[in-house]
């Protein structure tokens, strides 16, 4: 209604030309609705010392309400207009109340869309202007209730005019940081997807260059045992066929998430910098902490979830794990992606539920590999409580989905929180001789 409208327009996306033509019908609903109005009331008769509404009268009512289909585009302007048609108009005779309502509307809209001085001037003008047709029938009306009607009406249109601007002010100043806010949440989100891409590729080239190693002193030691023992050199050629297999998949996974042209965060761990807290404890704020080894160390798999679970029940959780179904070997990667889950799932049971009862269930089934990770919460989870996608959440679905997986996160029905992993299984088919990569993936039992 207000100026300042206008740059809403230009973050309302595909409803801009609906916001824009809007107004636009408003007011030529209004200008017509006063001219309408002022036609009908000046064919009633006028108080004593008013002449009736002729042809010349009929034609300054049009005009008067005419006008006012530009309040918007200059406000000024129109109750300038306005005003001086009014003056015309009491100047001919005619009764003012006639096209007194076109000025008070030009008033309000000059009160909320420009500064005080300028408000201030147009309600002298329209007080000058009540004041002068009281003068101009002064015989036949009483000067001490003119005089009040042009105090008040034209304060009252001012105050609530310069109300409804402070607060088509403050709206627009709100929608403004609104829209600010949730640009920096997606450029945010952004950043740490593509964070969390190059740290998963990282992991992903380590798992590579381990499959390149053995690929290396298989085929030295085919080359060495060729002519001595025939079958030794040909089973080192099924591993590396096998193993070559799955280090192409790795690397085009990893491929994949580097053609995000970003560079990752720099090392964490760059200044000597150990995960922890001072006093040797856990620190939950600090996923990495329930890292094993240092920088270099090899890409932790499923056979290191015990020295995981260890870690934590340190930190003061209870933890549990049962492993259900025929164990199938995984992997690496897909084993490095089931323990970076369950470790940000324990990670953030430490965070925000504190001291707790929390437990890891891996169940094997034939088409998938499905894991979950439950906390009782402690008091501090509730039913229907609002998830919103943290760092951490962003990088357990983007691990899962380089395998064609998902991961779903939120509160139980019967209180605390639930993060579960669904990757689909591995088949046999997808090596040669059916045997799996050698890695610290493969779990047998648990």
């Amino acid at each position: 209604m207000h100026a300042g409208s206008g740059s809403r327009d230009d973050l309302a996306g595909g409803d801009r030309h609906r916001f824009r033509y809007r107004p636009l019908a408003i007011d030529s609903a209004l200008a017509l609705g006063y001219a309408g109005a002022g036609l009908l009331l000046g064919q009633e008769q006028p108080p004593p010392g008013w002449q009736p509404l002729d042809q010349l009268g009929a034609v300054l009512t049009v005009l008067v309400g005419v006008v006012l289909l530009a309040r918007r585009i200059a406000p000024v302007a129109v109750f300038a207009t306005s005003s001086a048609l009014w003056i015309v108009f009491i100047t001919c005779g005619y009764w003012p109340v006639v096209n007194s309502m076109p000025p008070l509307l030009g008033l309000y809209t000059v009160a909320a869309t420009r500064p005080l001085r300028t408000s201030v001037a147009c309600t002298a003008v329209v007080t000058g202007t009540w004041v002068y047709a009281g003068l101009g029938n002064a015989d036949n009306g009483s000067m001490p209730t003119v005089l009040a009607q042009a105090v008040l009406f034209p304060a009252v249109v001012f105050v609530v005019g310069r109300g409804s601007g402070r607060l088509a002010e403050r709206n627009r100043q709100f929608a403004e940081l609104t829209f600010q806010l949730r640009s920096q949440q997606q450029e945010i989100a952004r950043q740490a997807l593509t964070e969390e891409r190059v740290r998963i590729a990282r992991e992903l080239h380590d798992v590579v260059a381990h499959h390149m190693s053995v690929i290396s002193l298989q085929a030295g030691m085919a080359s060495y045992v060729f002519a001595t023992d025939p079958a030794a050199s040909r089973q080192a050629l099924d591993t590396i066929a096998a193993t070559s297999r799955e280090a192409l998949e790795e690397m085009r996974r990893m491929l994949v998430l580097l053609r995000v042209g970003q560079d990752g965060p720099p090392d964490r761990r760059a200044n000597g910098r150990a995960s922890g807290r001072a006093d040797g404890r856990l620190d939950p704020d600090d996923s990495d902490a329930l890292e094993d080894g240092g920088a270099y160390a090899p890409a932790p798999g499923l056979d290191l979830l015990d020295r995981l679970l260890d870690r934590v029940r340190n930190a003061g959780a209870q933890v549990t794990m049962e492993v259900s179904g025929a164990p199938a070997p995984l992997p690496q990667g897909m084993a490095l992606c089931v323990y970076r889950v369950i470790q940000e799932a324990l990670t953030n049971v430490l965070k925000h539920a504190g001291p707790t009862s929390a437990a890891v269930a891996i169940r094997y089934e034939s088409r998938a590999v499905v894991v979950t990770v439950t906390d009782d919460g402690g008091g501090a989870f509730q039913p229907k409580t609002v998830v919103t996608a943290g760092h951490g959440l962003i990088g357990m679905r983007e691990r899962a989905k380089i395998y064609g997986g998902s991961v779903t996160a939120g509160p139980r029905t019967t209180g605390g929180f639930e993060v579960r992993l669904v990757l689909p299984a591995p088949t046999t088919g997808d090596r040669p001789g059916g045997r799996p990569a050698p890695g610290p993936g493969d779990v047998r039992s648990r």
